[in-house]
């Protein structure tokens, strides 16, 4: 599907130089001089090598339309990660670098996610925008902080480590964005 060069969006897949790239960052940018145009930061599906380009609104892309079947998260072995079609009970194993290997550490088992594939073949997967996790280690309250909206150092059970406020302590879970690996909030369980 054409879409103009101003309509890309950070997700998107849009196939450039014959090749599969991803939008990771765009921004719009409007020089003193010239006609506006949009700074986009691709990276390549397959190889992972990123590309920064200028689309004009006035050039056309093709946006790939990616099918998107979801699946379950069965186990890691390795360096693969396997998981099962929720339909037809087929397994695929897919490895760290098509998952990312920020994304790896935020999978848990029984977890539905959404494996994206092109023409057939498995190109990438798309976590929940939330997960819960509990806390193993928080930072004590330093005295007096409490009254600024501060925040301190926690590591989670998965090995990640993110910012939580002063009030979380260790064995608390938490809603963390898996997305840029953020705290978000207390879980409610």
């Amino acid at each position: 599907m054409k879409i103009d060069g101003n309509a890309i969006r950070p997700g998107n897949v849009i196939e450039h130089q014959g090749r599969l790239w991803r939008a990771v960052k765009i921004q719009h940018v409007k020089p003193g001089k010239g006609g506006a145009f949009l700074q986009v930061e691709l990276k390549d599906i397959r190889a992972g090598t990123k590309l920064n380009e200028r689309f004009r609104a006035s050039e056309s892309v093709e946006r790939v339309r990616l099918d998107q079947k979801d699946n379950q998260y069965l186990y890691s072995d390795g360096d693969g990660h396997t998981f099962m079609d929720q339909e037809t009970f087929d397994q695929v194993t897919l490895q760290t670098e098509m998952i990312g290997e920020d994304q790896v550490a935020f999978l848990q088992e029984g977890m539905i996610v959404s494996i994206e594939s092109f023409e057939g073949s498995p190109i990438g997967v798309a976590l929940p925008d939330k997960v819960t996790l509990a806390v193993t280690e928080a930072d004590a309250v330093v005295k007096g902080q409490t009254a600024s909206s501060s925040y301190k150092p926690a590591v989670l059970e998965n090995g990640v480590k993110v910012m939580v406020p002063p009030h979380i302590e260790a064995g608390t879970r938490v809603i963390v964005s898996t997305a840029d690996a953020t705290y978000v909030e207390r879980a409610k369980d």
